[in-house]
């Protein structure tokens, strides 16, 4: 990375914690983006001193990018807690602080390298905003191939459209009943966790007060306050439940996701996605120039789709775009061949 690429980024950065300062309410939260910001500045600082000692040309004042002002739009609308892949992709630093396991005070520290990468994972991995935007690409490639596949075998644009439907509907309620079955196993399997450590808090309360205060030692406190903290900690039954879920299962136990929740949202993200390629078969007729449309707004949509998963991968809005419609497409043109051939082979 070039120092002018790296003096961008951090004004960046910068006005992101600008953002974060504005909308977190947590004075402690605010403090500790304040400071980053300050930091990220004079860093930036540093750069466009060394490019100036270097003979280049100082850049304009710094405004911020269209996907800079879409990730602000996204802090202030949805939490950053809610976008925490988001953040992490624009290197937003600090945000572990959102994350459970942290130590009193709030000052998270890992205690092993698994620890470690699971956070990254679930940095990487999880939030709503994502999921949602991965099931209107999953309903948008899906119904485009079936669409074309079975344009391609049969020039009856009443069957191209019922199968759009079917493939809509059949697509979206699979989704939504996986995603059922999937959370409902994981919040059984968290539930009988937190059912164990309530048992084993009630016949071995020494035990688990030594394990949690060993947690916070190997996170950086001395043994001996690291017990005293543990012991403050579990002193109310219920208090002393949630900390050891967090702690050592590093399960939230307010927060262990809604099955019928999970359903619905992908029921919903499919349907949108699956309801572009199919709208023009039922807005515009002759069934030729229907299925045109069909392809370009499925082109266009690929490309809307691919554009936002780089808020995600922090890369060129454009090249994800691209890559997408590219891919999408190619799927599409492959299954309208073999729907062609297959439809010629059968007649």
């Amino acid at each position: 990375m070039s120092l002018m690429d790296g003096w961008r980024e951090e004004m960046q950065a910068a006005f992101l914690y600008e953002v974060l300062v504005e909308t977190e309410r947590d004075e402690a939260k605010r403090r500790l983006f304040s400071s980053m910001r300050e930091a990220t500045l004079s860093q930036a600082r540093i750069m466009l001193d060394q490019i100036k000692h270097d003979g280049g040309t100082p850049p304009p004042a710094y405004s911020p990018s269209l996907r800079a002002r879409v990730v602000a739009g996204l802090i202030r609308r949805l939490h950053p807690r809610r976008i925490l892949p988001v953040l992490a992709a624009m290197k937003v630093r600090g945000i572990s602080i959102y994350q459970a396991g942290t130590m009193p005070g709030g000052h998270p520290m890992p205690s092993t390298v698994e620890e470690v990468g699971g956070r990254h994972r679930d940095v990487g991995s999880g939030g709503n905003l994502r999921a949602a935007v991965f099931g209107i690409n999953d309903g948008l490639v899906s119904n485009t191939s079936l669409i074309m596949g079975v344009a391609g075998a049969s020039g009856d644009g009443r069957m191209v459209l019922l199968s759009g439907i079917a493939g809509l509907l059949a697509g979206a309620f699979s989704m939504a009943a996986g995603e059922y079955v999937s959370m409902r196993s994981q919040r059984d399997l968290y539930e009988y966790q937190i059912g164990l450590e309530r048992e084993e808090l009630a016949l071995y309360p020494e035990e688990e007060r030594e394990e949690l205060a060993l947690i916070y030692n190997a996170r950086g406190l001395p043994l001996e306050q690291a017990r005293q903290v543990a012991a403050e900690m579990l002193r109310n039954p219920e208090h002393a439940l949630d900390t050891l879920s967090r702690e050592e299962l590093g399960l939230n136990p307010e927060n262990l996701g809604s099955s019928w929740g999970a359903a619905a949202s992908s029921f919903a993200a499919f349907s949108l996605g699956a309801v572009v390629p199919l709208a023009p078969l039922l807005l515009i007729e002759p069934a030729r120039s229907a299925l045109f449309a069909a392809g370009v707004v499925s082109v266009a949509g690929l490309f809307v789709v691919g554009a936002s998963l780089s808020l995600f991968s922090g890369k060129n809005a454009v090249w994800g775009g691209f890559r997408m419609s590219l891919i999408g497409g190619a799927a599409g043109l492959a299954t309208y061949l073999i729907g062609t051939l297959l439809g010629v082979s059968l007649m």
